[in-house]
């Protein structure tokens, strides 16, 4: 989206007719909208601007809710914005220690500023692009003045600096940019050209409060040594990595492993890495830990909560003989161990009449998808089939779900 999209869209017109098109679920749902309002005589460009932003309010209906039909979106800015979900217990953490003004550095389209302003606390958001800044202030508009919305750079806004004379700020929320700038296709870029830079953001959140949102996968030897790491899974997909420095990280808490299932979540917390658990044999169940807990390294307390071994020391599988009822583990009930043929495992699988199989990988050099059409599946049935590596062998578990 560029200004002159912005313009067209931002109009009373626009937006009365954005509203009236409602969900647009389909490429086909598309192109009739295009030409119904195309012979209503609407220019292309009303016409692009209004149906691509209809069908972009489809999609953020996913991570906004009942949100998302009075919001506005660049598909790059949906593509990276926090879930809602999410985005709120980012803002219940800023409440539960006492903040009242927060800082957005990076806002993009606002999700997170939306949180935060919906848990009643005032709002500074800062994004460097003139246009996701303007979707932001249009998207935080219901919250009056309570929510500030700027255009510039993150260094120029930050409580303390030379052009902020602001005071009020309690603590700030910081979403460095880690793909290269624009509306709609963008790439990742390495974690020496965040913009701001990891050493800028670091250094701020040593003398203010601040959440630091990460991808998961970042270096776990560049997090500094005094923040509370915290990675958060939202239905199994492992979202976001957050640093949290000052009064917003917990004492005692170094590590933690936030998993998120619809409206409810749990947490496992550590003062650090959690030392690895006693490798077993495989017994009647096998576990897969959340990816959350994979990523904040805590698979070790967690096998000791469930009296549980780990299948192989560099495999993040649980082992035991008795079923694990836990938010952070998937749980499968051993059928049996075969060998990785796959003539041999296709013989089994239409033995028991097994037609609808979910196949799960770990520590083997195996495409699931390829792997699949080698069974030749048939039948009613269901199961699970774990291919994993044991030490220096491949085996593959036939298992059912818990």
């Amino acid at each position: 989206m560029d200004m002159a999209e912005l313009t067209t869209l931002l109009t009373p017109e626009a937006l009365r007719m954005l509203d009236e098109l409602g969900p647009i679920e389909s490429t086909d749902a598309a192109a009739k909208a295009v030409m119904r309002l195309r012979s209503a005589g609407h220019s292309p460009a009303f016409v692009s601007a209004v149906v691509g932003q209809a069908r972009l309010r489809t999609k953020a209906t996913a991570k906004f809710g009942e949100f998302a039909p009075r919001m506005l979106f660049t598909r790059a800015g949906l593509e990276q914005a926090t879930r809602l979900g999410v985005a709120a217990r980012h803002a219940g953490r800023m409440r539960s220690a006492g903040v009242g003004h927060v800082s957005d550095l990076g806002c993009g389209i606002g999700g997170d500023a939306l949180a935060f302003a919906g848990a009643g606390l005032r709002v500074t958001a800062v994004d460097a692009d003139e246009v996701t800044a303007a979707l932001a202030a249009f998207n935080l508009a219901p919250f009056g003045s309570d929510a500030e919305v700027r255009h510039g750079f993150a260094q120029d806004h930050a409580p303390g600096s030379s052009t902020n004379s602001e005071t009020g700020t309690e603590a700030v929320w910081l979403d460095p940019a880690r793909r290269t700038s624009g509306h709609s296709e963008t790439k990742r870029v390495s974690a020496d050209d965040y913009s701001p830079s990891l050493d800028w953001a670091f250094a701020l959140a040593e003398r203010i409060p601040t959440g630091i949102k990460l991808g998961p996968a970042h270096d776990r030897d560049a997090i500094p040594a005094g923040v509370e790491a915290q990675w958060v899974s939202a239905d199994g997909d492992v979202v976001e990595l957050v640093l949290w420095s000052g009064i917003l990280a917990r004492e005692g808490v170094r590590r933690a492993a936030l998993v998120i299932r619809g409206d409810r979540s749990h947490e496992l917390t550590a003062p650090a890495d959690a030392e690895d658990a006693e490798v077993r044999e495989l017994g009647a169940y096998l576990h897969e830990p959340d990816g959350a807990v994979i990523r904040a390294r805590l698979i070790g307390d967690l096998a000791r909560s469930l009296d549980a071994g780990m299948l192989d020391p560099h495999i993040a599988y649980l082992t035991s003989d008795a079923p694990a009822d836990s938010p952070f583990a998937a749980s499968f009930r051993v059928r049996e161990v075969l060998p990785m043929n796959p003539k041999v495992i296709g013989a089994t699988l239409k033995k028991a009449g097994i037609g609808r199989l979910e196949i799960k990988k770990r520590g083997v050099d195996v495409d699931p998808a390829v792997f699949r059409k080698k069974l030749a599946l048939r039948g009613a049935e269901a199961a699970t089939l774990i291919l994993v590596r044991v030490g220096d062998k491949r085996h593959a578990i036939l298992a059912d779900r818990v």
